[in-house]
C-alpha cells in the first residue's frame, strides 16, 4: 500500500509542477476537493472530451448531442428521486471527529483483501516463473479462494443492508470487521446516518419570493426532460441516443483522492432510448462498445475490469461499472445502466405531460426504456494521467520521468527546438512553428542544452521533439525524436506535418474501436 501511496503522491505533485492541475483558489489556502485545470490540464481534458464526443455523437448516426442548463425546475429533482433518496451513508469517529462514508470504509477494507490476493499471485509467479498459470492459481489456491469468499460475502452483506436502508447493520459490519479510523486508529464509531448530497441555492430578487433551486447533481435529467423536444425536432427513430457533457455538483462530505471525487466535476453521459424488451441486448452491446473505446487508447486491458452490481438502484434491471486500476486500486470509472422506463415515467407523472414515443411499425405509443452510459471526465483524466506517469531506467544509469500520454490526447503534440540561439536557427524554428500551429498545439523551447529540453518535454507528455540544427540550413531536414522510444530520425521539413498527423489524428485512433 505504501508503494501505491508514494506513486499517487508523485502523480499529484507532477500534475501541479507541469501545469496540469492546481488547487482551486490556492492563494487563499484553497477549497477542499475543488480543483482548477491548468494550461496543460485544460488541453488534455478538452482532448478527452472530444475523443468521447467524436466516438459517441459524430460516429453514430442515431446519437445527437445537447447542452442542457445547470439550473432546472426544482420538481425535476423530486421526480428523479434526488430530493428523497440522493443520500450517502455517513459515519463519524468519536475520537478523531473525522467523518467517513460508511460504504467506502467497508470497500477499502475489501480492497486490502484484494491486495493480499495480488501479493499471493506475485509470490507464486516468482516461484513458478515461466510455467505460472494465473487463472488456474486464482481458481485453485485455497488461501486465495478464502480471501475471495470473504471479500464477496462482505460486499454482498453491505449491498443488502444499503438496499434495505438497514444502517444499523452497516455499523455492525464495520464493528465486526474491526475497521479503524484511518487517521487515528480508533474504532469508536457513531451510528450511520443518511446525508443528502445536493447543493441548494435560490432564484429570485427577494428572499420572500425566491424559489429554492439545486445545482444539478448529474447531467442525465437534462436529457430526459428534453427527450420529446429532441425526438420531434430531430425526427429521431427508436433506438436513438442523446449525449451531453457538462458540470455536475455534489456536496461530498468525504471528498478525497485528488480529482477522483470532487464537489464540482464533469460528466460525459449518453442516454439511449430503446423499445421495452430489448434492454438486455442493448446492455450487452453498450458494455462492449464502451470497453472498446477505453481499450482504443492503448492503456492496457489489464487495467480495466467489469464489476456487475450486487445492489441495483430500485429502477434498474442491470448495472455494471467499468473499473480502472488507479494508483489506489480498482475503482469505478464508468457506469452502464439499464434504467427501464423509470425516468420518463416519473417525469410524465410529475409534469402531467406525455413523454411517449409513437412507434409506426407497431402502430402504438409507449414510454421508451433507457440504457445509460455515464463516465466521469475528471476520473478519465486521472486514469490517463496516472497510468502515463513513469520513471524509466536508462542504459547510461540515469533515469527519466516520462508522461506517456496517448499521443491523440497529449496537450502539446510537438516541441520545436533550435539547437542554438544563433546562426539563424531560431528564425528557421519559428517558421516551422508557424507552419505547424494551424494543425497542432506546438511548443517552442530554446532554453538549456537540448538534452535537458528533451527531458522537460518527456515529463510534459509531448510526443515529438523536432530539432532544427546547422544541417537544416543546408538541406532543409530536421531531427524528429519520439518520446516513448527516444528514437531519432532525420526527415525533410515538409514531411514533419504528416509524421505528427499519423500519430495524433483521432481518426487513426478511433478506427481501432
Amino acid at each position: 500500500m505504501a508503494n501505491q501511496e508514494e506513486q499517487f503522491k508523485k502523480v499529484i505533485s507532477h500534475a501541479k509542477e507541469y501545469g496540469y492541475i492546481f488547487q482551486s483558489s490556492e492563494i487563499y489556502d484553497g477549497l477542499s476537493a475543488v480543483y482548477d485545470y491548468a494550461q496543460n490540464g485544460a488541453e488534455l481534458k478538452k482532448n478527452i472530451r472530444e475523443y468521447w464526443w467524436k466516438a459517441m455523437v459524430q460516429l453514430n448516426d442515431n446519437i445527437v448531442g445537447i447542452d442542457a442548463a445547470i439550473f432546472m425546475h426544482p420538481t425535476t429533482w423530486k421526480a428523479s428521486g434526488h430530493v428523497d433518496a440522493f443520500n450517502d451513508p455517513l459515519i463519524d469517529n468519536k475520537d478523531s471527529k473525522k467523518r467517513y462514508r460508511a460504504d467506502v470504509l467497508v470497500e477499502d477494507y475489501v480492497a486490502k483483501i484484494e491486495a493480499k490476493i495480488d501479493k499471493e499471485v506475485k509470490k507464486a509467479a516468482k516461484r513458478f516463473g515461466e510455467s505460472f498459470d494465473k487463472e488456474q492459481f486464482l481458481a485453485t489456491n485455497q488461501r486465495v479462494l478464502d480471501y475471495q469468499e470473504k471479500g464477496d460475502a462482505i460486499l454482498k452483506r453491505l449491498g443488502k443492508s444499503l438496499e434495505n436502508e438497514d444502517l444499523a447493520d452497516v455499523k455492525a459490519l464495520i464493528e465486526e470487521l474491526e475497521i479503524a479510523c484511518p487517521m487515528s486508529g480508533s474504532k469508536n464509531w457513531t451510528d450511520v446516518k443518511q446525508f443528502n448530497l445536493m447543493f441548494g441555492t435560490k432564484l429570485g430578487a427577494t428572499a420572500e419570493s425566491a424559489m429554492d433551486l439545486y445545482l444539478r447533481p448529474e447531467t442525465a435529467q437534462g436529457i430526459f426532460v428534453n427527450f420529446l423536444n429532441v425526438q420531434k425536432t430531430g425526427r429521431m427513430k427508436i433506438p436513438f441516443g442523446i449525449a451531453q457533457t457538462g458540470k455536475a455538483f455534489r456536496n461530498e462530505i468525504v471528498a478525497r483522492q485528488f480529482i477522483f471525487r470532487m464537489r464540482e466535476f464533469e460528466q460525459m453521459e449518453m442516454q439511449f432510448f430503446i423499445k421495452p424488451g430489448t434492454q438486455q441486448e442493448w446492455y450487452d452491446t453498450w458494455k462492449e462498445k464502451r470497453m472498446n473505446w477505453h481499450l482504443s487508447l492503448g492503456i492496457g486491458a489489464e487495467n480495466y475490469r467489469f464489476h456487475d452490481h450486487e445492489k441495483l438502484a430500485h429502477y434498474a434491471d442491470a448495472a455494471s461499472d467499468i473499473e480502472f486500476k488507479f494508483p489506489f486500486g480498482f475503482k469505478e470509472l464508468e457506469g452502464i445502466h439499464s434504467r427501464t422506463d423509470f425516468d420518463l415515467s416519473q417525469h410524465e407523472k410529475h409534469s402531467g405531460k406525455k413523454l411517449q414515443y409513437f412507434d409506426h411499425e407497431e402502430n402504438k405509443s409507449y414510454v421508451p426504456y433507457v440504457l445509460e452510459t455515464s463516465i466521469g471526465l475528471d476520473r478519465m483524466f486521472l486514469a490517463v494521467f496516472s497510468n502515463a506517469l513513469q520513471e524509466e531506467e536508462l542504459e547510461n544509469n540515469t533515469t527519466r520521468t516520462v508522461l506517456k500520454l496517448p499521443a491523440v490526447l497529449a496537450p502539446t503534440k510537438a516541441a520545436v527546438l533550435p539547437l542554438l540561439k544563433r546562426d539563424g536557427l531560431p528564425e528557421l524554428a519559428h517558421k516551422l512553428v508557424d507552419t505547424l500551429k494551424w494543425d497542432f498545439n506546438i511548443a517552442y523551447d530554446e532554453k538549456d542544452a537540448v538534452g535537458r529540453r528533451y527531458r522537460r518535454q518527456d515529463a510534459n507528455g509531448t510526443p515529438f521533439c523536432i530539432t532544427v540544427d546547422h544541417q537544416t540550413l543546408e538541406d532543409n531536414t530536421v531531427t524528429i525524436r519520439h518520446r516513448d522510444t527516444m528514437e531519432q530520425q532525420r526527415i525533410a521539413m515538409d514531411e514533419v506535418k504528416a509524421v505528427i498527423a499519423k500519430e495524433v489524428d483521432m481518426r487513426e485512433w478511433l478506427t481501432r474501436i
